[in-house]
């Protein structure tokens, strides 16, 4: 037997480790703020720890006392920072090209991670190409959608140039449908792949179910209750989800409608719909059973790039009401585990609500099948493709979904 035989054959039957890789991972926005962005990259930096690789997390300081925390595996740099219009509790980035280049020369990362295209994420993409490094990005929010609704609409096309510039720079745009993957490549975007999203389906359960929060809304068990959680802003398209509720209500009386969340519309919607409940910011478990203790979940959002709440929704047993875009699009399949509208189609919302309040156990055999559709997506798998993309981009030969073996040079 050959000297190359006989490593063939070590090679394939004592495949390497797993590599442990140095990740920068860049965002302007983190716990304890509550928005989509924050939360699922939470749990994706918590299973790439986990997955032994090492995370430097370079995010703005939140409040001035803010401390940088230091376990195993994880550390934080924080940066300057200032409030967003119409957003004062989120924090933009400010400039920070020099610090990031000191900081990298001194802790060179395997990987830079970019996950929002601020002030600050343009910096550490301007100084990851100084010194060399791969990077990789996230498109996570629809910057250029929101402009509509704060009377800036003719911002949309100089801001779609700007995102289209900061993604071509990376090597890889990670989205999470291939709905807006699509999309992206339609208008110049290059190398986009999708990567789902998870859902803590430990946290989001049926069993979260709680009869005393339902009494509290004035809720028994015949009534249907209509859930809408996210930011009370007007890029959510809440008019749509009121119209619903008055649907309903012309239907049958012994209808809620429930609102989790807070924002810049806080004070307006109770005087648009004075019948509307009002739970403002829940978290963790309280949300969790705020979720469970619902009917049917409510979601007419447009402008979202996913929309985790209805994967949330789906995971607790609650079928999904919504337009056929980004999650809803993928995960709700029309008249099996929800109803799905064509976009724009507001008069169609309404007169599906209103359907419903009249047939309310269509909405209980759709429930029964909600929690399924979405059981798979754990975050540790997630974090597991995210791996597959960070060793792939930085050189590593071996990655691959079910195993990881080095190429072998003769």
């Amino acid at each position: 037997m050959s000297d190359v035989n006989a490593d063939a054959i070590l090679v394939e039957a004592f495949p390497a480790a797993r590599p442990s890789l140095r990740l920068a991972v860049v965002t302007e926005t983190w716990p304890p703020e509550i928005n989509g962005v924050s939360l699922t990259l939470s749990r994706l930096v918590q299973g790439l720890c986990a997955r032994n690789h090492e995370v430097q997390l370079i995010r703005p300081r939140q409040k001035r006392d803010d401390a940088a925390r230091a376990d195993v595996g994880f550390h934080e740099l924080l940066m300057r920072g200032m409030p967003i219009p119409r957003y004062p509790e989120l924090k933009l980035g400010l400039p920070g090209k020099r610090s990031l280049i000191r900081a990298w020369t001194l802790h060179r990362p395997d990987l830079v991670h970019i996950a929002t295209e601020g002030p600050l994420g343009w910096s550490a993409l301007q100084a990851a190409r100084r010194l060399r490094l791969p990077v990789t990005s996230d498109f996570r929010t629809n910057f250029h959608a929101y402009s509509q609704h704060y009377g800036v609409g003719w911002l949309k096309t100089p801001i779609v140039a700007y995102l289209r510039k900061f993604h071509n720079l990376t090597r890889c745009t990670m989205v999470p449908t291939q709905a807006l993957r699509g999309e992206l490549q339609a208008i110049g975007f290059q190398n986009v792949q999708v990567v789902a999203r998870g859902v803590d389906t430990q946290r989001f359960n049926p069993d979260r179910r709680n009869d005393a929060l339902r009494a509290s809304w004035g809720a028994d068990g015949d009534t249907l209750v209509m859930l809408a959680v996210g930011r009370l802003a007007p890029e959510k398209n809440l008019e749509v989800v009121i119209r619903a509720y008055e649907a309903m209500r012309s239907v049958r009386t012994n209808v809620k409608l429930v609102f989790v969340g807070d924002g810049p519309q806080r004070s307006a919607l109770p005087q648009r719909c004075p019948q509307a409940l009002f739970a403002g910011m829940r978290r963790d478990e309280d949300l969790a059973a705020h979720f469970a203790s619902a009917d049917l979940f409510a979601f007419a959002s447009l402008t979202e790039t996913f929309g985790n709440v209805t994967i949330e929704a789906l995971a607790s047993g609650l079928p999904v009401l919504a337009f056929d875009t980004a999650a809803a699009g993928d995960w709700v399949h029309n008249g099996h585990n929800g109803w799905l509208l064509p976009v724009d189609d507001a008069q169609g919302f309404a007169q599906q609500a209103a359907a419903l309040a009249h047939e309310p156990a269509l909405v209980r055999a759709a429930a029964a099948r909600s929690r399924a559709q979405v059981a798979q997506l754990d975050w540790q798998q997630i974090a597991r493709q995210v791996e597959d993309i960070f060793l792939r981009t930085t050189g590593w030969s071996g990655a691959a979904t079910d195993g990881w073996r080095p190429s072998l040079a003769i």
